[in-house]
């Protein structure tokens, strides 16, 4: 029993520790790059249009409730440190279809006024409304 407490400090000392886990509870795209493998991306947002008014987070977790929010970022943050630590992943990064349904509810939570319109026009025509069908680079130009 010693050795498994001993086991579960020295994993949650890493984690919040060497692995800067703390930094993952904030919503600084900073702790997007504690990752290398993020660096990329990083860089694409700094050069990007959102990056006065809008944080990773803000496109990429749930605006809908607080326990939504922190449930995909925790799976997120599983996920990702998984790969990442194991090396499978590709070589570009492709967004899962669960987190691109979470990324254009964020951009329609955010220009609901301006893409009403369209919105409405599409749910008539039992159509898909997909924001990132068009604006494919706005987040990572």
């Amino acid at each position: 029993m010693a050795f498994a407490i001993g086991i579960l400090i020295g994993l949650m000392a890493y984690t919040f520790v060497y692995a800067k886990g703390f930094s993952y509870l904030s919503n600084d795209p900073k702790a997007c790059v504690n990752c290398h493998v993020m660096e990329d991306q990083y860089k694409s947002w700094q050069a990007g249009h959102h990056r006065h008014t809008a944080t990773c987070g803000d496109c990429h977790l749930p605006h809908d409730n607080i326990i939504h929010k922190y449930w995909v970022k925790a799976e997120d943050g599983f996920l990702h440190g998984l790969k990442f630590t194991t090396g499978d992943y590709p070589e570009n990064i492709v967004i899962r279809d669960v987190n691109m349904d979470v990324a254009n509810q964020a951009c329609v939570h955010c220009h609901a006024d301006v893409t009403d319109d369209i919105r409405h026009g599409a749910l008539n025509r039992n159509e898909v409304y997909d924001c990132v069908h068009c604006h494919s680079g706005i987040g990572h130009e």
